[in-house]
């Protein structure tokens, strides 16, 4: 018998209350989207996964539904997605299925029918526990709601939660941030993610911020430092740079990406990886509505984006600075076995140059050797991953 290869699918819900003054991703604010039928985007959604060629010899282990905000959308609606992903494919047991979430868009009665369809991990964006930063940065709810919805969720029975944090951001200080953590931590949740605000290009924010408005870089990193210390002390384990969990928790769906599993994109934008092949679906909107509503029996199928067959120059260099996130680092005998040569052969001279920079350090477990990021290397991690590329 053939054994079923591992699979994770990523659903892209792009909508959203209102869009955060900070905010880049590929998301429409439902106040302003009179002109897009979300019951057409779903039924698109739906016929996107129906249509989808690579149906036969995997098993799903995790499914994650990102955004914009999918809890913004009506429950019925993450519903019939679940159902048509179970249509097609077999689930594992024990697979996570997540859903990223906003205070001010869950209710006792969404987070009951989530937990019925099967999703079992829950990630709530707080960004802060600071009513002012909460407004800064244009948030919909008051650190009062988060807590309301959170202590629902424990109702509902979600006992895998993950809570966003934020940093850097514009006029705070370490005090801000040492509050945000301590109010987190009180709530003892299975997972917390911690980033800091990167000012994007064409948001609001970028209109009336610049970097000097920013807590300066030895400030940004006395945050890192403080907020990796306070996590730690707490019980949690950080296992990539922005990450940190409990044991057990750790976040199953974003280490695949870390660590070039395969995975299947469906809905607006939504990106896949698949048989060394990188490619996407289009951000226009009318165009994907328009591609889905031709897909009949797997005749047609979707135009593909950025479309990307990757050299087995390509892949070493994604194992490598993909894998450099993770605290664990990369394995050196994984590398052999994946790519015929070594590390060393292909990138002794720059392992050995950010060695001595204090930058990459080795460190053995199992018998296994792994190359990781030291200390430092994690705070200039970009400089470091460079010399892959």
């Amino acid at each position: 018998m053939i054994k079923s290869r591992p699979l994770s699918i990523y659903i892209h819900i792009p909508f959203c209350v209102s869009k955060c003054l900070y905010c880049d991703f590929l998301s429409f604010p439902l106040k302003n989207t009179e002109s897009v039928d979300i019951e057409a985007y779903m039924s698109a959604l739906i016929q996107e996964i129906e249509a989808c060629k690579f149906k036969q010899g995997y098993v799903v282990n995790t499914v994650f539904f990102g955004g914009g905000t999918p809890s913004s959308v009506e429950v019925d609606c993450i519903i019939r997605v679940i159902s048509a992903l179970k249509t097609y494919w077999p689930f594992s047991k024990d697979a996570e299925i997540t859903i990223e979430t906003n205070p001010g868009t869950l209710d006792d009665a969404k987070l009951y029918a989530y937990r019925s369809a099967g999703i079992n991990r829950l990630s709530i964006g707080l960004q802060s526990a600071d009513n002012d930063e909460l407004r800064l940065l244009g948030r919909i709810h008051t650190k009062e709601q988060f807590e309301s919805n959170y202590w629902a969720a424990r109702k509902a029975g979600f006992n895998n939660i993950n809570i966003d944090i934020m940093s850097a951001l514009p006029g705070q200080n370490i005090n801000g941030l040492h509050n945000t953590i301590e109010y987190v931590l009180a709530l003892r949740p299975e997972h917390i993610s911690a980033y800091s605000l990167i000012i994007e290009e064409g948001t609001p924010f970028a209109r009336q911020y610049s970097e000097k408005d920013l807590p300066d870089e030895d400030t940004d990193r006395a945050m890192y430092a403080m907020t990796k210390s306070m996590l730690i002390d707490a019980g949690y384990h950080q296992y990539e740079i922005s990450n940190y969990a409990k044991t057990g928790y750790e976040c199953n769906h974003n280490k695949v990406y870390w660590r070039r599993g395969i995975y299947l994109g469906f809905g607006l934008g939504a990106a896949s990886f698949l048989n060394e092949v990188r490619w996407s679906n289009t951000s226009v909107m009318y165009e994907y509505l328009n591609g889905c509503s031709m897909l009949s029996d797997g005749a047609q199928k979707l135009k593909r984006y950025e479309e990307q067959n990757l050299s087995s120059r390509m892949q070493m260099e994604e194992f490598m600075f993909l894998g450099l996130r993770m605290i664990e680092g990369v394995n050196e005998q994984e590398f052999q076995q994946n790519f015929g040569i070594s590390m060393e052969e292909q990138y002794g001279e720059a392992i050995n140059r950010l060695m001595e920079q204090g930058l990459l350090q080795k460190n053995i477990r199992n018998q296994q050797s792994y190359l990781q990021l030291t200390e430092r290397g994690i705070d200039i991690s970009n400089y470091v991953f460079l010399h892959f590329i």
